[in-house]
């Protein structure tokens, strides 16, 4: 591009870089804050809303809300890697269906726990390699294969429980999303610290890790990261396959709150984990997403739930109220990705 010559024309030309510069840091504050900003505002309207502040704010409710985030949260740590490799996954709700089931299934045929826990993991895991083998091998948007999974998923869980709830007897495993764990000293529930834990071991394998800047640079850009030599096939199924286990995993967790394998079980759960990840800074572009926004974004659902339960506002209130953010979300994605746009089309002065 050609600069004209003159002192007006580089001063504009500086104005439009300092712009930008200012454009750049707000779209960067609001990726960073912007989520953390939202958890306070939802808190802080329900806490003025509800008759009994004090109770939304007790230690107690506090508990409550996290034990019912860990689904969501494990979800969205999965989905967060799909969706910053550029991909989407609708198929999450339905898995943790199956996967809760056969967790129920296993116990029920005298499994010993720990073994019904991996024979879940393995199966959400398989799911996801499927689902990243069928997107790299027939070239097909991974917003049909997953939809078509989602179908397949739902409908194996409902044969394997012969389309009733599967009931377990009683075991750890009932222990993992306990409110008031039996251990005092582990204040919050077992399931809360797995996902913890998770969630600082995934957020240090997207950005301290070759596999986790591949992620990256797959979702900002395929036929770069493909022309850079990364095997792009293989890394979507590993990430397809990655995520999967940890929707596995949430299964599971589905299985020890309802003390039973339920096929017809979170239904509609990957709206509330999508919306987690795009909240927390996600794009559904690719190549943008943290482990720690999701986290937030998690938890603002969890919250804005509770609130509306503790109100007593009935679920559709609720149901619009979530598609409401969703939108917004999805809004505030394509601002910061026009900003970003922007940002890179004005050109730097010349000397």
């Amino acid at each position: 591009m050609s600069i004209v010559d003159g002192a007006p024309a580089t001063a504009a030309l500086v104005q439009d870089r300092k712009s930008a510069a200012t454009a750049s840091i707000l779209r960067d504050w609001i990726g960073r804050a912007g989520p953390a900003l939202g958890l306070v505002l939802v808190i802080l309207v329900f806490a003025v809303l509800s008759d009994t502040p004090e109770r939304y704010l007790s230690s107690f409710n506090l508990r409550i809300v996290l034990s019912q985030t860990v689904i969501v949260a494990l979800g969205a740590i999965g989905m967060t890697m799909i969706v910053v490799s550029g991909g989407i996954d609708l198929s999450v709700g339905a898995t943790i269906a199956l996967t809760g089931v056969i967790t129920a299934l296993g116990v029920k045929n005298g499994w010993p726990p720990a073994v019904a826990i991996v024979a879940a993991i393995a199966a959400g895991s398989a799911i996801g390699a499927v689902n990243g083998a069928v997107i790299t091998t027939l070239k097909v948007v991974p917003f049909i294969v997953t939809l078509g999974m989602l179908g397949i998923a739902r409908g194996v869980a409902k044969w394997l429980a012969n389309e009733q709830t599967v009931n377990v007897p009683s075991t750890w495993i009932n222990d993992l999303l306990i409110t008031f764990p039996r251990q005092t000293w582990l204040v919050l529930p077992i399931g809360v610290w797995i996902t913890l834990l998770l969630a600082v071991l995934a957020a240090l394998l997207l950005n301290r890790t070759v596999f986790g800047r591949r992620i990256f640079a797959l979702g900002s850009n395929e036929a770069a990261a493909r022309a850079c030599g990364i095997a792009t096939d293989k890394l979507k199924i590993m990430t397809y396959a990655a995520a999967g286990s940890l929707f596995g995993l949430a299964g599971v967790m589905q299985m020890s709150r309802l003390r039973q394998g339920d096929p017809t079980v979170a239904n509609g759960a990957e709206l509330d984990i999508i919306a987690a990840v795009v909240i927390g800074g996600g794009s559904l572009s690719g190549g943008e997403g943290s482990i720690l926004g999701s986290m937030i974004g998690a938890l603002i659902m969890a919250f804005l739930r509770n609130g509306c339960q503790q109100m007593g506002w009935p679920n559709y209130i609720q149901e619009i109220i979530i598609g409401v953010i969703i939108v917004l979300a999805v809004a505030l994605d394509r601002l910061r990705a026009r900003w970003a746009e922007r940002a890179a089309a004005v050109p730097l002065p010349s000397r």
